[in-house]
């Protein structure tokens, strides 16, 4: 049991929460490409994100390795964009220290994403069975191209107008 819920429900409700930050992290996304902050997008997005962390960290575990440090990373960065949106208002370097830390998290999310599919489906299973196969790699590293691509137009493009 965790937080009251058998292992199989707690797996649901923290795949479930890490399906909305993803998607509430690409509309994100798209919205810093257009120069947009959608508070209320980005609200869900970061609190969705930050409890995928978290509730990763129920989850039993033997030893701390690559799941734990990934999701501790996560957590740091999560902290930056929080800072940089809630405390400093995305005043000065902030802006660009809140886009890059947004596009981390969400990278991070989209990172293991790409790897429990290639565990849980059968079709990329069959693909890259331990994962240290070319096509793992290959997806692995067109996700890290767009997203360092995205960053840098994000980071260009994300200079939302002052409420009035």
């Amino acid at each position: 049991m965790i937080l009251g819920m058998s292992l199989a429900t707690f797996t649901q409700f923290h795949v479930i929460i890490s399906l909305i930050g993803l998607g509430s992290g690409i509309i994100v996304l798209i919205g810093m490409l257009q120069a947009n902050l959608a508070p209320t997008m980005t609200t869900v997005f970061l609190v969705t994100t930050v409890a995928t962390s978290v509730t990763g960290f129920l989850f039993p575990f033997t030893s701390f390795g690559p799941p734990e440090i990934v999701g501790v990373i996560s957590l740091i960065v999560l902290a930056a964009a929080l800072l940089a949106l809630y405390s400093f208002k995305l005043a000065g370097v902030w802006r660009w220290i809140y886009v890059a830390a947004a596009l981390i998290a969400l990278y991070l999310n989209v990172f293991v994403g790409v790897v429990q599919t290639f565990q849980k489906v059968p079709f990329f299973h069959a693909l890259a069975p331990t994962q240290a196969e070319p096509p793992f790699a290959i997806a692995q590293g067109i996700v890290l191209v767009a997203f360092i691509a995205l960053g840098i137009a994000a980071a260009k493009k994300f200079h939302p107008r002052p409420k009035e």
